[in-house]
């Protein structure tokens, strides 16, 4: 993997612009559109659609599997991001393991405070089931806040009786809203996007005065038994390593099949940075096939998809 690609984009995210003063909400999400924002990848295409009373985007690849859905909820701090930022990643991840995917533009805070978006989640979640899709050729994934909240959709679903999907894949999850973890403080300097002030805001505006420990806003302290085969990929640079680590020990302390992958000099989310970072591409690939197998649809690590771009 290349160092010189790691390094170019650390500096690009370090140069972004910081103002002096916060930004308001609707400021932020202008930013994250603009500056995060990908399209949907060629061959994926992309419809609108609703799911579980919520505006979702229906991205379909060119070449489907055969069997199987994708449920993705995006990043953004519980904040900002919808499912149009997230189309590049979301459709990349979709194409590489062959499967159609629905993104949900669950509700944000400040508007729309814990636990409304866990609400959502499981609202659509729960849709899915009633409209016959069986939970074993279901798989949930995320990113950062999205990330989180698959983890608590699922332990929401477990507690409402539902059954559980075929796997779920969190990158860089933020899954303590307590800001518990060391590396909030201890890598902010390695941290180029985020500092401890820019998360405890996010949980400011997300939970408020209320219980930042409740297990559906930080998943990390809830009983995880019974969730599915779970992969969390993170990278080094970030200040949420903590919590990825401390969610795959909690995960496996409960008897959850779980699978930690730490990327080394890479910072929050890097898989959005597919086709300019060979660790996005690769992380990407084995977030697929991780998918694919537990659905019964992708081949082992000796015999790879043909990813080819």
């Amino acid at each position: 993997m290349s160092r010189q690609q790691r390094d170019a984009l650390d500096a690009m995210l370090r140069s972004a612009p910081h103002s002096e003063t916060r930004p308001t909400v609707e400021e932020q999400r202008s930013g994250f559109a603009a500056g995060v924002g990908r399209p949907a990848p060629q061959g994926v295409v992309t419809r609108r659609t609703t799911l579980g009373g919520r505006p979702a985007l229906e991205l379909e690849p060119a070449l489907v599997s055969g069997r199987g859905r994708l449920l993705y909820l995006h990043g953004g701090g519980y904040v900002i991001g919808s499912p149009d930022t997230h189309a590049g990643l979301v459709g990349e991840l979709a194409r590489r393991a062959g499967l159609p995917a629905l993104s949900v533009d669950y509700r944000l805070a400040p508007e729309h405070a814990f636990p409304a978006a866990v609400d959502d989640g499981l609202t659509a979640y729960r849709e899915l089931l009633e409209a016959g899709t069986d939970p074993q050729d279901l798989v949930i994934a995320g990113d950062s806040a999205g990330g989180g909240l698959s983890i608590a959709t699922l332990v929401a679903a477990r507690e409402a009786g539902l059954p559980q999907p075929a796997a779920v894949v969190v990158f860089s999850p933020w899954v303590d809203l307590t800001l518990a973890g060391g590396s909030i403080r201890s890598k902010e300097d390695a941290d180029p996007i985020f500092t401890a002030a820019d998360v405890h805001a996010y949980a400011d505006l997300y939970v408020g005065a209320g219980d930042r420990a409740h297990p559906l806003a930080s998943p990390v302290f809830a009983d995880l038994t019974g969730l599915p085969p779970l992969l969390v990929q993170v990278g080094a640079n970030e200040v949420l390593l903590d919590d990825a680590v401390r969610l795959a020990g909690r995960a496996g302390a409960d008897d959850v099949e779980v699978t930690l992958e730490i990327g080394p000099g890479l910072p929050h989310v890097y898989q959005h940075h597919y086709g300019r970072l060979d660790e996005a591409d690769a992380a990407l690939d084995r977030a697929a096939r991780f998918l694919s197998a537990h659905l019964g649809t992708g081949q082992t690590e000796s015999d790879p998809l043909d990813l080819a771009h």
